[in-house]
């Protein structure tokens, strides 16, 4: 069932397989979120045979996710401009915007995920892996967001839910602590399972997530990356499912004081794990 007024799922398409996958991704979302799906094709091209052909993308999108998830309210949309502008100008009103890992230029692509004001689930493959949702948390505010974003996919999804952490230079013990403080930072969690990796936090989560169903974690970490972290780069390049860049919502320019950013993406006072 839909629920009004709330906030569409928007997916990037551009006419490839990549694109399809992404769209019968979103539109699940958009139906178990109980909104509607918006399909965008950026389009760039002044001759009238490339627009044709580019609506011919967005129709066939369109059909895609209406096949592949009945129920689901869609609408297509051949948007003018720069497709990592017209992306970004879409996340100010979307629940989530959705775009396959090779569907976009790599440019693109993480122009979008650094800059986007929603979260930004990466699609991979024609088909979704079955496994557990997972959370990579390291004691940052995105990393908090990470684990909200993953605690609503789990309920909505009827999955487990995992919340990851790679051991630091603290310790065990110390990795504990952070988990335990993520995960009070999230009232209202689903049964979760703890999880303590090793190895390098990029080599220990791209391998994690062969495993899940989705993962999910902050573009920056504790390390104080300013647009996006190593190991976040690593999970864009390499994820072994469909990740999630957990964003804050922001507000628009002009909006003053300190409602400028959420106050949930202020980071715990811990060290870092993920650089």
């Amino acid at each position: 069932m839909q629920i009004p007024n709330r906030p569409p799922v928007a997916v990037a398409v551009n006419g490839t397989a990549a694109g399809l996958a992404a769209v019968r991704l979103a539109a699940r979302e958009a139906v178990s979120r109980g909104t509607s799906l918006s399909v965008v094709h950026a389009f760039t091209w002044d001759a009238a045979e490339a627009r044709q052909a580019a609506s011919r993308f967005v129709d066939e999108a369109v059909r895609t996710a209406q096949r592949s998830t009945p129920g689901v309210d869609v609408q297509g949309q051949l948007v003018d401009g720069p497709v990592a502008s017209v992306l970004r100008r879409m996340s100010r009103t979307a629940a989530l915007l959705v775009a396959g890992d090779r569907d976009l230029t790599g440019s693109d692509l993480l122009e979008v995920v650094t800059q986007a004001w929603c979260p930004v689930l990466v699609a991979r493959g024609p088909r979704p892996p079955a496994g557990r949702v997972l959370a990579a948390v390291d004691g940052s505010g995105p990393s908090v967001l990470a684990l909200r974003f993953a605690a609503e996919a789990a309920r909505r999804q009827g999955r487990p839910l995992d919340v990851a952490i790679v051991l630091g230079a603290g310790g065990e013990h110390r990795a504990r602590q952070i988990l335990d403080d993520v995960i009070g930072a999230v009232p209202g969690l689903p049964p979760l399972r703890r999880r303590l990796l090793t190895g390098t936090p990029a080599e220990a989560l791209v391998r994690a997530s062969r495993r899940a169903t989705v993962i999910a974690l902050g573009p920056r970490g504790a390390g104080g990356a300013a647009r996006f972290g190593s190991v976040a780069y690593e999970l864009l390049r390499h994820g072994g499912c469909p990740t999630v860049f957990a964003h804050g919502r922001r507000e628009p320019a002009g909006q003053k004081g300190a409602a400028r950013q959420r106050v949930e993406t202020r980071p715990l006072n811990l060290p870092p794990l993920l650089r």
